[in-house]
């Protein structure tokens, strides 16, 4: 008589560990799950190994019943932990990084608060610090506290990837970690589970030791490596669950203040205007104008990313003198300096590699309006409208059929009646008649005839709003820019 299969017992907690990143700590992660005081029946560990791994053929020896090893032809964290989830067998998925080490009682605690909060889709560990050097101590105090913010006061970016456990089933219905968002996939991942109602809660009690190594040039692959997927994600246009939570760095909302074309449209039309119309005072208008778009009308974004680079290798010589001997608190300005300055450079950097199509960079259309608007501030919003003020000189392309169309501009009511903002208009850089536009309390509409191509560029010009205790040189609150056919 044939016996029957035996049946394969499945683990509870598969733990993922990408073996990237691991800064000489991954045997000291792995023993650290070996020491878990939980049944050892009750989890696997899924060693994940990039092509590169410097100790790939001494791995073997790890290989144990409760350890496997995955050999994958991706070298990034977020990748290989997206491969070692879809080969992993447990009910819990525990993602961490190799330079971390858990307490011995992490799985213990793991399980109990599964049971005692049915309602959590997952969950983040406390993460506690290993410093070494001023530059490990400052990188500690920069991320530890944007930890503990997201764990204690974010509504929903509670996704640490360091130490996040989470049920199978929520984390596949939220699409996993994207490999081609980088790190940035954390966010988008948080984002999604609270967008579909899954909780994410914070485990204070379960401890991880975390090993800041200190190193700038690691530091700076890493925020290129988080900022490339950020852009990469808005330049995707991406719309998912989560994806409205995600906020917009202003670098993005506001990338096409430097686009060429578009600011020697704007030049052409203040010259245009001023041209017909050559008074005093709007000849100062005009001056203050040209000065401010004659720069990305003959270098586009040029002059910011330089001006932006030579700011963060300034602030990078300053972190590095300070930390030779400067105080640790002064250690932790300069970081932080340091990294705000990195940030806006490789943001640039990255728009203009997405804009060259090398990540995905397109163009969006809404309402016949084509998504290139120059002279505009990041949006806004106000009695729960959303809005964008343009500056006193801006443009946007249009498109609808050959001919003429109509165009709306829709606007907040913020400012004085719309037909006293001596608003001038201009279609390719011919002016629109004044007497065909028609004004509303909060709209303007007027006919436009576009070439036979279907798409123009409209540009305006107007009185400036003096806001209180705002600096800026606004012009419409525009709410919405509609082409009717």
């Amino acid at each position: 008589m044939q016996q029957p299969e035996p049946v394969a017992i499945l683990p509870l907690f598969s733990i993922v560990i990408p073996l990237e990143y691991h800064r000489g700590q991954w045997e000291r992660s792995w023993l650290g799950w070996q020491s878990q005081t939980i049944d050892k029946a009750a989890y696997e560990i899924v060693l994940v190994i990039p092509p590169d791994f410097p100790e790939r053929d001494e791995l073997h020896r790890l290989a144990t019943s409760t350890t496997r090893l995955e050999f994958a032809e991706d070298s990034h964290d977020i990748g290989l932990c997206a491969i070692g989830a879809a080969r992993a067998r447990g009910q819990y998925l525990f993602f961490t990084e190799s330079h971390c080490w858990p307490e011995p009682d992490v799985l213990e605690l793991c399980r109990q608060a599964f049971r005692d909060h049915p309602d959590w889709a997952g969950f983040s560990c406390r993460s506690v610090r290993i410093c070494h050097n001023k530059l490990s101590e400052a990188e500690a105090d920069m991320y530890q506290s944007d930890i503990e913010f997201g764990m204690e006061e974010h509504p929903w970016r509670k996704v640490l990837d360091q130490c996040f456990v989470t049920r199978r089933e929520a984390y596949e219905e939220c699409g996993g970690l994207r490999p081609e968002f980088g790190h940035f996939a954390e966010w988008v991942l948080a984002a999604d589970y609270y967008a579909r109602g899954y909780k994410i809660g914070y485990l204070n009690e379960a401890q991880f030791h975390h090993y800041y190594v200190g190193a700038l040039g690691e530091l700076k692959a890493f925020t290129l490596d988080f900022v490339q997927g950020e852009i990469r994600y808005f330049s995707l246009g991406a719309c998912r669950p989560g994806s409205e939570l995600l906020e917009v760095p202003v670098e993005w909302s506001c990338r096409d203040n430097l686009d060429a074309a578009m600011a020697r449209d704007i030049v052409r039309t203040i010259a245009a205007n001023f041209l017909a119309d050559v008074r005093l005072r709007q000849l100062r208008r005009g001056m203050a104008a040209i000065w401010r778009w004659l720069p990305p009308a003959i270098f586009g974004d040029g002059l910011a990313r330089g001006g932006s680079a030579i700011t963060a290798i300034y602030a990078r010589l300053v972190l590095i003198v300070v930390a030779l001997a400067g105080s640790r608190e002064s250690v932790a300005r300069a970081m932080k300096t340091y990294i705000a300055a990195l940030i806006r450079y490789q943001r640039l950097s990255s728009i203009r590699a997405a804009r060259a199509g090398t990540a995905g960079y397109a163009a969006t259309r809404s309402g016949g309006l084509i998504s290139t608007p120059s002279g505009f501030y990041p949006p806004e919003r106000w009695n729960d409208r959303h809005f964008r003020w343009s500056e006193t000189e801006a443009a946007v392309r249009i498109e609808g059929r050959p001919g003429r169309n109509t165009v709306r501009i829709e606007c907040i009511d913020v400012r004085e009646p719309l037909n006293r903002i001596d608003l001038r208009l201009f279609l390719d850089g011919r002016a629109i008649a004044n007497e065909t536009i028609a004004y509303g309390a909060d709209k303007i509409e007027f006919p436009v005839d576009l070439p036979p191509s279907g798409i123009g560029t409209l540009a305006w010009m107007c009185r400036p709003f003096r806001a209180v205790a705002d600096r800026r040189r606004l012009g419409l609150p525009v709410a919405r820019i509609e082409v009717n056919t």
